[in-house]
């Protein structure tokens, strides 16, 4: 299962390529391969299973980007570009952990 700080880690290698309100589009640097930690691309891709908000992730590695589509009234679109310049994580910690939803 993938953690909080795990997700903030991810998101140090993401810049962004497109964001309009619920849908964001990020470049992923390929320095992401040396991070050598346990999170797999499936991991990434079940967020939407474990965090309410969150309605579908993509991810394309042949491009190295990912696409997140969210719901913008759960997760201002600021909460997103803050995650990705490694801001404001207070803040973005407490929701995550809010929103994160029961997993039997």
């Amino acid at each position: 299962m993938i953690k909080t700080e795990d997700i903030i880690k991810i998101a140090s290698y993401f810049s962004i390529i497109a964001h309009t309100p619920g849908r964001l589009r990020v470049r992923v640097n390929p320095k992401i391969k040396e991070e050598g930690g346990s999170i797999t691309i499936e991991d990434i891709e079940a967020l939407p299973q474990r965090i309410n908000g969150i309605k579908s992730i993509k991810v394309k590695k042949i491009i190295a980007s990912v696409t997140i589509m969210y719901e913008p009234q759960i997760f201002a679109p600021k909460l997103w570009e803050d995650l990705v310049k490694n801001e404001n994580l207070d803040e973005l910690t407490s929701l995550i952990n809010n929103l994160a939803k029961e997993v039997a």
